[in-house]
């Protein structure tokens, strides 16, 4: 489960307070300062797949983006700051983000052509939390992986089952398409990605 620490900050605070190579990972949920739980073996498979699948993809297609080891995501106006599980950044956009060079936080949806969190027993943060915060900033497309079914079942529905969830940004809101199983996922942002969610939940093409 994750921790919440007592003391409410705000986000310059959070940056000038957080601890280098401590081996915790926190996050600031509207000011509140939370330790983030130690991922599990899956959890860590399913998000380096997707890592080194996405990479591929856009190297591929020679775009200009990539996957920083670490980077904060803070949305407008609000006294968070997250560091989602797989962050692809638009290095062409970069230039207007203000918290960029000096902190590696991008704050503009425009820098982040797509964010994925795996969810993990911190799902209510998944689900709820960065869903509002991530279309509020306009990021196009956002995943959710979740290989154990641990979501809400007004998320993933009744029986609760493994599933991948694609949001895309339509008129300012997103918009959920869902895939299980032996499901080929479908992305308006990689569309060739050729995909199952077994091979994703596995972490491997070797089930086929």
């Amino acid at each position: 489960m994750t921790q919440a620490l007592p003391k409410i900050v705000n986000f310059d605070e959070f940056i000038a307070w957080y601890p280098e190579n401590s081996g915790v990972r926190y996050e600031l949920h509207n000011g509140e300062i939370v330790e983030m739980s130690q991922p599990k073996g899956k959890h860590e498979k399913v998000k380096g797949f997707l890592s080194r699948k996405l990479s591929v993809e856009f190297d591929r297609l020679n775009l200009p983006y990539f996957i920083p080891n670490q980077a904060i995501v803070k949305p407008p106006e609000r006294e968070s700051g997250y560091f989602p599980d797989v962050l692809i950044l638009n290095d062409s956009a970069l230039t207007s983000e203000p918290l960029w060079e000096q902190y590696s936080t991008v704050t503009n949806g425009a820098s982040i052509p797509l964010v994925v969190e795996v969810v993990s027993t911190n799902w209510r943060d998944d689900y709820y939390l960065k869903l509002a915060d991530y279309e509020e900033m306009g990021i196009p497309e956002y995943w959710v992986a979740d290989y154990a079914g641990l979501g809400a079942r007004k998320f993933i529905g009744n029986p609760k089952q493994p599933t991948f969830s694609i949001y895309k940004l339509i008129d300012g809101e997103y918009q959920v398409t869902q895939f299980r199983g032996s499901d080929k996922i479908q992305s308006p942002t990689f569309p060739e990605l050729n995909l199952t969610v077994e091979q994703i939940f596995a972490g491997s093409i070797s089930i086929l």
